[in-house]
């Protein structure tokens, strides 16, 4: 069969946040302002094609991961709004990534404190 494969996945990103829906109707989510940590990292080659992947991370381990084809202006755009984002660090990241994962950003916030127990 010719023509263009039916892709994965597809990323959306908004001013709330971003998005990745897989074919399989599973979709990843994170708001913008719940973003705590950005994590770039390689992929293993599947069919010959290598992917970098950009991992956006909240406090709990939860999130969204970005393979770089999906990225665009936009997506980089509001990354800078993250508190003291550094672009520059992303792009070397981006070009040296390897089988591991490597922080570029993490948020400048401690996290929240867990609310007092209280116990009956």
């Amino acid at each position: 069969m010719h023509g263009n494969a039916v892709p994965d996945s597809y990323v959306y990103v908004t001013e709330e946040g971003v998005a990745r829906h897989y074919s399989d109707g599973s979709v990843e989510a994170l708001a913008w302002e719940d973003v705590a940590e950005v994590r770039v990292g390689g992929l293993a080659p599947a069919e010959g094609h290598p992917d970098v992947l950009i991992v956006l991370l909240d406090r709990d381990g939860e999130g969204c991961v970005v393979p770089r084809s999906a990225t665009d202006a936009g997506f980089l755009a509001r990354l800078r709004y993250l508190p003291d984002f550094d672009l520059e660090r992303l792009r070397t990241a981006l070009e040296t990534a390897g089988d591991g994962y490597v922080v570029v950003w993490r948020s400048p916030d401690p996290p929240s404190p867990l609310p007092d127990l209280e116990y009956d």
